[in-house]
């Protein structure tokens, strides 16, 4: 079942909840605003506004052939057309609040007026003939951007119709009146050619790039989701093992105070009351030291991690298979201990996804590398499958691309969309990793995501036995 993160969920965590000095990751709302539909849906306003650039550009053209350039020009009936475009903009402005999104038949009937409206202008002053019937590509361009296939379709016929009709009826084009121009008819069909071919390459650039807008859009949705959920996971994790930290103490407390109750209390039902508290007591402790024992809670704060942990973490829900060998190594320099990371459900989810696509690829092995420098962390996801295919390969890290053929030949049972390594990718990214995509020489798929240390690296904590450690934290002070 997937899950929809309301908008509540999709918040920064709160600040009881973020450790000083950890790094910040871009929010999502940079990438694109909430609630935007999937499509690129068009508000009433924006129809109006569109009208009315129309009907200025119009009436300035008409104006201008027929008193600048003292053409011959039916002009009354010119800014007839023009006002049926003024007054349907009215009417629409008195009716509804231009805030509000038009429903898809809505705008395709808005912007099949247009067409017509601009067709009845061209009718007047010489049909297709008049350079300015290349203005019947912008409403099929718009339709195609903004709307649904069935109806940018019936818009891109009706234009083409209006292209040819145009050819074969219509008043003379504005000409001096000494001159009638009359082109042959070899020319009137080339140049309702040159418009249909027009509104139909330009309407189908148009649909291309909105429908690949929409599934970018639909995987980073689906990327949100997932980090939500892992962040919320995390921070479910943290609470657990804060309150095993903190609850220690007072659980300690009880049971001593609770034992010498039990020494100095005579046989009866307060001796009873004591052996019972001492045991509540001691379940109470038993269950916070396997909150502990987790691998999600591994310390009291929860929020650091070695690189051992980091790729055995993304490694264990595989580590045991019978069928393939998952190993994880941790490399550097010598004499030098691995760093400490922050915990980042980004980099936990994303690894783990990458180990889960090699498990259902690789032929008998799997290894999971972290290798540190002075200046870089890298982790590396190796098998010896046969690696990616060259189509694959250039276009992994985008939406929707995957080769997997069914859960049934899968050892995962996983089935995909071909959003996994773009989620991957793109989780990693946020935390300021560079990931790579390549195969082996000898063979297999290799994933690569590089770090500089500062990025993700956790500074060391300071000595808890030092009277000047509240001094040495490097870390800045947390402020409200």
């Amino acid at each position: 079942m997937a899950l929809t993160p309301s908008p509540a969920s999709l918040a920064d965590p709160e600040p009881g909840l973020v450790r000083p000095g950890r790094p910040a990751t871009q929010g999502w709302d940079a990438l694109w605003p909430a609630g935007v539909p999937r499509r690129g849906r068009l508000r009433v306003r924006a129809l109006v506004n569109l009208r009315w650039v129309a009907v200025a550009g119009q009436t300035l053209t008409v104006l201008t052939v027929a008193y600048g350039l003292n053409l011959p020009t039916p002009v009354a009936a010119c800014f007839a057309m023009i006002a049926l475009s003024a007054w349907l903009n009215v009417l629409v402005t008195l009716a509804t609040s231009g805030q509000r999104l038009a429903t898809d038949n809505e705008a395709a009937a808005h912007i099949a007026f247009d067409v017509l409206q601009l067709s009845g202008l061209l009718y007047l002053t010489g049909g297709i003939i008049n350079p300015f019937s290349l203005l019947l590509i912008a409403p099929a361009t718009l339709a195609a951007a903004t709307l649904p296939l069935r109806q940018t379709m019936l818009i891109a016929v009706l234009a083409i119709a209006a292209c040819a009709f145009l050819a074969i009826v219509a008043m003379p084009l504005p000409a001096p009146r000494a001159d009638t121009f009359d082109p042959p008819t070899l020319n009137r069909i080339g140049a309702v050619l040159a418009r249909v071919l027009g509104i139909s390459f330009t309407a189908a650039y148009a649909w291309y790039a909105a429908q690949e807008a929409a599934r970018m859009e639909l995987a980073l949705d689906t990327a949100h989701t997932v980090l939500a959920r892992e962040q919320r996971l995390s921070a479910l994790g943290a609470l657990a093992a804060a309150a095993a930290h903190e609850l220690g103490t007072p659980l300690a407390t009880i049971s001593i105070v609770a034992k010498e109750m039990l020494s100095i209390t005579p046989e009866g039902p307060l001796k009873e009351d004591a052996e019972l508290l001492i045991a509540q007591a001691e379940r109470c402790r038993d269950i916070l030291r396997r909150l502990t024992r987790t691998p999600e809670t591994a310390d009291a704060v929860h929020e650091r991690m070695t690189l051992l942990q980091v790729v055995q973490e993304s490694i264990a829900p595989h580590a045991r298979r019978p069928d393939v060998r998952v190993e994880a190594v941790v490399s550097g320099p010598h004499g030098e201990s691995p760093p400490e990371i922050w915990r980042l459900a980004e980099v936990l989810h994303a690894l783990t996804a990458f180990v889960e696509n090699a498990v259902d690829f690789a032929r008998s092995e799997i290894l999971v590398t972290a290798r540190f420098d002075p200046r870089h962390i890298v982790i590396e996801v190796r098998d010896d499958g046969p690696g990616f295919a060259p189509e694959i390969l250039l276009k992994l890290g985008e939406p929707y691309v995957t080769s997997r053929p069914g859960a049934e030949s899968m050892r995962s049972g996983h089935v995909g969309m071909g959003l996994g390594f773009f989620i991957a990718k793109t989780l990693l990214e946020r935390t300021g990793a560079t990931v790579d995509f390549r195969n082996g020489r000898q063979g297999g798929a290799v994933i690569t995501a590089r770090w500089r240390r500062e990025a993700i690296e956790a500074p060391a904590e300071p000595d808890p036995f030092s009277d000047q450690s509240g001094l040495d934290d490097p870390r800045p002070a947390a402020t409200e």
